[in-house]
């Protein structure tokens, strides 16, 4: 498998060799939906909470009588039927949202997405990715000459000037191969992968 490898004004200079176990893999929907939708779910924070009819505030006395008024019965206002009332299956704090995915899923779900970005032109190589000071400007202006607004880029290594340097940038992202995510790679127009990213993810995803 071979990917293009971009100079500095984003133009393919050359192509460079890649694993095929990570980036020549066949597409697989299902189960790509699947890690993504898990990623999501694992993201999620079981803190909110509703009140059953026993917790909510109200009193304990018979609205109206019981006959002659033409209305349903009712003995309390805290009954679900009422405004106000609690919930008959509320949400509960300790709510867990967690789903659970194998390893071996897992890799060959994020290979497959590797692979689809490859086959898309979404995804190629750069030698490096470094800026001299940790300043934004300097940075937006390096993805402006090679023409790219919403990038994710995998680094084998983000020191501090480039992660102080890209942290504003609200449609470029600069994580190293550890942090790689599912929703981030669907997410970005395009993906850039320095060389000595690629043998780490070749590592974590073959």
């Amino acid at each position: 498998m071979q990917l293009e490898l971009l100079n500095e004004q984003g133009q393919a200079a050359s192509k460079i060799d890649a694993p095929e176990t990570v980036f020549g893999r066949e597409y697989n929907e299902a189960l790509i939906h699947q890690i993504v939708v898990a990623f999501q779910a694992n993201a999620r924070q079981g803190t909110r909470a509703q009140k059953d009819r026993e917790q909510v505030k109200h009193s304990t006395k018979k609205p109206f009588r019981q006959k002659g008024t033409g209305r349903a019965r009712a003995g309390m206002t805290s009954s679900p039927l009422w405004r106000g009332g609690g919930r008959i299956f509320p949400n509960s704090p300790d709510e867990n949202f967690s789903q659970k995915i194998n390893k071996k899923m897992y890799r060959a779900g994020m290979a497959s997405i590797f692979s689809q970005l490859a086959r898309d032109g979404r995804l190629a190589v750069v030698d490096s990715l470094k800026v001299d000071s940790p300043k934004t400007k300097q940075l937006a202006a390096k993805f402006k000459a090679m023409n790219l607004e919403s990038v994710m880029v995998i680094a084998d290594e983000v020191d501090e000037n480039l992660y102080l340097a890209s942290r504003n940038l609200v449609n470029v992202l600069v994580v190293e191969p550890r942090y790689a995510d599912p929703v981030s790679l669907v997410h970005y127009k395009k993906v850039l992968v320095t060389k000595g990213a690629i043998e780490k993810l070749k590592e974590m995803f073959a």
